[in-house]
């Protein structure tokens, strides 16, 4: 099935280009210029990828990423003109599993896009392998066959992003993961300086675990090292 991608941005321009370009590699793309008629396509037509511009002249695209993801796990990666730190933070904290800062190379979009993609069908397909994969930590049961993750017996929706960093951590309990190792393996990228990504992530994981700020029972941080599942 071909797999369909929404484009908010409210410059003609850029919106125009970014289609182009993932036509050019088989996408169905649907455009939207504001943040009213970006939530009618999400709650009418089923979406694979969207790609939301921050700045949008009626609301905000991280008010569309809320939105999304009250419903949806499909992969979100965030536009934006700014290159603050805390606009890429709230982005990752709210659910978008990444982010662009303008001006960008739309081929960079594009092999971004393919990166998402592909981590989101192995999420839904579960996998091959007809091995039980599971960890269960004192009620935190992860099986990376189903790609599902219970807490004390409820299933915690989790994105693709979420899962592969949880899953990751779980599968090398006791070890503390520097920052550096569990971006690279989990976003498959090269790690760069003063990148908060994976910070970000692990808020978000820990809300989700319902986890206490000072006291987290889960995902333990080691000071200037990483992050650690006991």
């Amino acid at each position: 099935m071909q797999e369909t991608i929404l484009i908010v941005d409210d410059e003609k321009e850029i919106a125009d280009l970014l289609e182009v370009c993932l036509k050019n590699d088989g996408y169905l793309v649907h455009k939207c210029h504001n943040g009213e008629e970006a939530l009618k396509c999400v709650a009418q037509r089923r979406l694979d990828l969207a790609i939301l511009d921050v700045m949008l002249p009626d609301m905000s695209g991280f008010d569309i990423c809320k939105k999304i993801r009250e419903r949806y796990f499909y992969p979100v990666i965030m536009l934006t003109a700014k290159n603050e730190d805390m606009d890429k933070i709230l982005g990752l904290t709210i659910g978008a599993d990444d982010y662009i800062t303008k001006p960008f190379n739309p081929l960079e979009v594009a092999a971004r896009v393919k990166t998402q993609l592909r981590r989101y069908t192995q999420y839904n397909s579960g996998g091959a392998s007809s091995e039980r994969e599971e960890c269960d930590i004192r009620g935190l049961v992860i099986n990376k066959n189903t790609h599902k993750c219970f807490l004390y017996g409820e299933e915690i929706g989790l994105t693709p992003i979420e899962f592969s960093l949880l899953w990751y951590l779980c599968g090398h309990r006791g070890r503390v993961i520097p920052s550096e190792e569990l971006f690279e393996q989990v976003w498959g990228e090269k790690y760069l300086d003063s990148n908060n990504t994976v910070m970000a992530h692990i808020g978000r994981l820990r809300e989700k675990l319902k986890e206490p700020a000072r006291k987290p029972k889960f995902i333990r941080t080691v000071w200037g090292v990483g992050y650690t599942v006991d």
